[in-house]
């Protein structure tokens, strides 16, 4: 390993956490500041490229696959590394923050996988950054355990042969770390620090338990994203001094342009790539987002009327299951976000077969493995894999050749027959406010109307109202969709939570600043990339 050297990154605008300084070694700052300054002028450019192919699609209203590639996609001979035994058999993966108790829980689930989340599904408070690697660490060296200040209950892990495997999700290539500072004052990238803090401290502590450093990489818009993540694992094992190759990497197809790339990125990651995973309100926001000038026929539905079943998103996923298995590489299903009811067996026993339905047909198409969102679904979920699976890790022999995706499947929006609803701008409001308050307080994972809700929620929610008015939607009830009838369901949803859980508690909350930023990120004329931008300069911490 090389030696380390004083750190040129500054802490800055953060009060002092707990422990810090087992996280935030000089040494572990100074791979991070490597890692900066050798990746972020390229990280840099994608984001404008990002930004030439959104003008790109705005100007002709249509996706294909990529020419320049062509080669790529017909050369049949090459596959991705073999996964590892610790992710050889991924049927259930469970998803959730870093926190103390979940952590133990995640490990605990019974899941083969927990997908340890620094993004959606964790607000980026530099509390959550800090001690949320804090937390892996502790749990690998087993110094980890957690009592319950209200009810008095411990958790503490099971033995090791039980745990999930961690795959650890950083943040988007979008997202700064402002709390961490070059000498210029220039912000790291929040994935650079993820990764980063996470890789330098148990890279090798995991080869040591019969695993690896694995990853889920989000947000993902090309393939040349992906070779930049290939060129930051081959630089970190260098750096380190361990195999190339031991760093495993899951892309998670959640964007329009990503869905036309899937085999690019793949093979720009075949050394360390571990799969392909098929989400769907990341990926509804970004067909919104990309296609919104397109006019009436991308117009999108109530988001719960969008289910995976839908014939664009069915050739999303039925062409994830066929890339992945073609090239030797686990295709993992969506996310089953019901949280069960301890109060309503009636609610739970409807959900409950949702999910069943959800997970058969995954199975049934082919999947490996699939999400859940709460410990009480790994049961579920386990049942539908393992009617299908049997005592076989994974179905990669199913190479779906029966599947054909044209370019134009995947954004056939106006096949759906379901048009925006009253009741949904509704949703779209409530779920966004609530949301967006919980966020500001720290919390990316959040339970709402029985759903296990992270920012990708608010993303869709914002997404369709903004779409929704410039389109002009007119809904059943005869209402039309405008800046006027989105502030009077906003404010009638803020009076709705003020009675609902009294004056003192609203006041101690940020619901004001929550209905004020949705209605900003829903209507303003300039359509705002990501909502956690304008989020994060609000986020105190």
């Amino acid at each position: 390993m090389s030696a380390p050297a004083p750190s040129p990154l500054a802490i800055v605008d953060a009060e002092p956490l707990p422990r810090q300084e087992e996280v935030l070694t000089d040494a572990a700052l100074a791979f991070v500041a490597e890692l900066h300054r050798r990746f972020t002028p390229r990280r840099d450019e994608l984001l404008a490229r990002r930004a030439e192919r959104r003008a790109e699609i705005a100007r002709t209203s249509t996706l294909d696959f990529l020419p320049e590639t062509a080669a790529i996609r017909a050369d049949d001979s090459w596959q991705v590394a073999p996964a590892p035994a610790a992710l050889n058999d991924r049927r259930v993966e469970i998803t959730g923050p870093t926190d103390r108790k979940m952590t133990i829980n995640a490990l605990n689930s019974g899941a083969r996988v927990w997908l340890a989340d620094f993004e959606d599904a964790s607000a980026p408070t530099w509390e959550n950054v800090v001690l949320g690697q804090l937390n892996l660490i502790a749990a690998y060296t087993r110094s980890i355990d957690f009592t319950d200040p209200g009810s008095g209950k411990s958790y503490a892990l099971r033995p090791n042969e039980e745990l999930a495997t961690v795959v650890m999700r950083p943040r988007g290539w979008h997202l700064d770390e402002r709390h961490l500072v070059d000498a210029d004052g220039r912000a790291v990238p929040g994935a650079l620090v993820d990764f980063g803090l996470y890789f330098f401290h148990n890279a090798q502590r995991l080869l040591d338990l019969g695993k690896g450093p694995y990853f889920y990489l989000p947000k993902t818009e090309s393939h040349l994203e992906t070779r930049l993540w290939n060129d930051v694992f081959v630089f970190a094992q260098e750096y380190v001094g361990i195999p190339q190759g031991t760093v495993r990497a899951t892309v998670l197809i959640e964007t329009i342009t990503a869905a036309y790339e899937m085999e690019e990125i793949l093979y720009e990651l075949r050394d360390h790539a571990a799969g392909l995973n098929a989400g769907r309100w990341d990926y509804l926001f970004s067909i919104v987002k990309n296609f919104r000038d397109g006019g009436a026929r991308f117009v999108l539905p109530d988001r719960n009327a969008v289910t995976m079943t839908a014939p664009f998103m069915r050739a999303y996923t039925e062409l994830l299951v066929r890339t992945c298995h073609k090239r030797g590489a686990h295709a993992i299903g969506g996310m089953a976000a019901f949280i069960p009811s301890r109060r309503d067996a009636e609610v739970n026993k409807v959900a409950f077969e949702k999910v069943r339905a959800d997970k058969d047909r995954e199975a049934n198409d082919g999947f490996d493995g699939s999400w859940v969102a709460h410990p009480d679904l790994v049961p579920i979920a386990l049942e539908s894999f393992d009617r299908v699976l049997g005592d076989k890790p994974h179905q990669k022999d199913r190479l779906r050749e029966d599947v054909h995706v044209e370019a134009a499947d995947l954004i056939a929006v106006d096949s759906l027959e379901a048009k925006p609803t009253y009741a949904g701008l509704v949703n779209a409001v409530q779920v966004g406010i609530r949301y967006i308050e919980a966020w500001l307080r720290g919390l990316g994972a959040v339970a709402i109307f029985n759903l296990m809700e992270d920012a990708a929620t608010a993303e869709i929610s914002r997404s369709q109202i903004w779409q929704w008015i410039n389109a002009g939607v007119e809904f059943e009830n005869g209402d039309r969709a405008t800046p006027e009838l989105a502030r009077k369901v906003a404010a009638e949803e803020l009076d709705a939570i003020r009675k609902e859980i009294g004056e003192e508690a609203f006041a101690a909350g940020h619901w004001q600043e929550a209905h004020d930023l949705l209605l900003r990120v829903s209507l303003d004329e300039d359509y705002a990339d990501f909502l956690t931008l304008p989020a994060y300069e609000q986020l105190r911490g």
